[in-house]
C-alpha cells in the first residue's frame, strides 16, 4: 500500500478553499536522489520558474529542515512558510516535507495553505512523488475557480521540473 499525505485538521482536503494533487511514478530513480532537489531550495528557482527570492529567517537554509522559516514568492504572493514536517526518506520509509505558508493581508488578500510532498520507493526501481495543497482564503477561491486550474498546472511545472533535474536533464547549480 502507498503512503499518504499526513493532514492537520484544519487543512483536511475538502474542506478548505481549493486543493490540488499531483502524482508522478518514474522509472529506474530512487527517492534519495528527487529528494536533494526538492529540499535544497537553491534548486527551486532552476527547475521551477514560479519560485523565486528565497530566503531564511532563522540562519538556516538552503536546506530545509524541521521548523526552518523561510520566505519566497510564488504566484506573486510573497509567501511566509514554516517547515511542520520533515523526514528524509530511508530504506522502506517514505520522504516527506510540508510547510504551513501564509500571506498576510486583509480579507481579500489573506491566504493559508498547507503544502505536502511525499516522496516513496517502490518496488520495481520506480519513484513516486506526491504533492498536495490545501489553501483558505479569497485568493484560494479565485485560484480555485480559475479553469484550468493554475494550481494543478504549476504544481504539475514543478514535479516535471523536479524529477528532470534528479535524472541530469536540468542542470541544477548548487546541489550534491
Amino acid at each position: 500500500m502507498q503512503n499518504s499525505i499526513i493532514w492537520p485538521k484544519e487543512y483536511l482536503p475538502g474542506a478548505t478553499d481549493n486543493y490540488v494533487s499531483n502524482e508522478v511514478i518514474i522509472p529506474n530513480l530512487q527517492a534519495i536522489k528527487v529528494w536533494k532537489y526538492l529540499a535544497n531550495t537553491i534548486a527551486w528557482p532552476q527547475y521551477y520558474e514560479n519560485a523565486s527570492d528565497i530566503s531564511f529567517y532563522d540562519g538556516s537554509g538552503p536546506v530545509l529542515s524541521y521548523g526552518a522559516r523561510f520566505k519566497f514568492i510564488t504566484f506573486g504572493f510573497h509567501v511566509e512558510s514554516e517547515v511542520v514536517e520533515y523526514e528524509e526518506p530511508s530504506a522502506g520509509k517514505a520522504g516527506r516535507i510540508a510547510w504551513h505558508g501564509w500571506v498576510e493581508g486583509d480579507e481579500n488578500n489573506r491566504l493559508d495553505v498547507h503544502h505536502a510532498w511525499l516522496i516513496e520507493d517502490l518496488d520495481g526501481g520506480r519513484v513516486r512523488v506526491l504533492t498536495q495543497e490545501t489553501q483558505i482564503g479569497k485568493p484560494a477561491v479565485e485560484l480555485r475557480n480559475t479553469l484550468p486550474n493554475p494550481m494543478l498546472n504549476a504544481h504539475q511545472a514543478w514535479l516535471d521540473g523536479l524529477i528532470n533535474a534528479a535524472k541530469g536533464s536540468i542542470r541544477v547549480e548548487g546541489v550534491r
